[in-house]
């Protein structure tokens, strides 16, 4: 885990399932830390600082550049 770093956060669960999906066709490995404890009770959000997108340094920039295309096509990533 020394090597996954925080690339972006989420405010709300549904705001990953687009990008958990590309990420697992393209056999990204990553994290999204927090995700469960949100998804129960989405107010720990705030407390916990939303849910964090951790991944490998070696795909960080492939995955910046599919949060890119998303932001670009989608509007979901701040």
């Amino acid at each position: 885990m020394d090597y996954f770093q925080t690339i972006t956060t989420f405010n709300f669960a549904h705001e990953i399932i687009v990008l958990k999906s590309i990420l697992q066709s393209k056999g990204i490995p990553f994290l999204f830390q927090n995700e469960n404890l949100i998804a129960i009770d989405p107010f720990a959000s705030i407390a916990y600082g939303g849910i964090h997108l951790k991944v490998h340094l070696n795909d960080f920039e492939r995955v910046q550049e599919i949060l890119d295309n998303l932001n670009t096509n989608l509007k979901i990533v701040d």
